[in-house]
């Protein structure tokens, strides 16, 4: 290897905004934050999680409340 040329590789600390914090190697300085880590995502939970964004979620569960409460037409 030629010497001058890699970059610094240092142990940094992982933050996950499910609380979860662990250590890891990595050529970037100071912390990472992420969003979703193996202890809560769901591919390795097996727990579904819906994460809403912008009230899609909600949004989505009147539109179709409305047409499950309409009366089934009777014969």
């Amino acid at each position: 290897m030629k010497p001058g040329i890699h970059p610094e590789y240092s142990q940094v600390t992982v933050i996950c905004a499910c609380g979860s914090v662990f250590k890891t190697g990595s050529t970037k300085k100071g912390e990472i934050r992420l969003e979703i880590c193996s202890n809560c995502h769901p591919f390795f939970t097996g727990k579904q999680k819906l994460i809403d964004t912008a009230g899609r979620v909600e949004r989505f569960q009147k539109k179709y409340a409305k047409k499950q409460e309409a009366p089934a037409p009777t014969q």
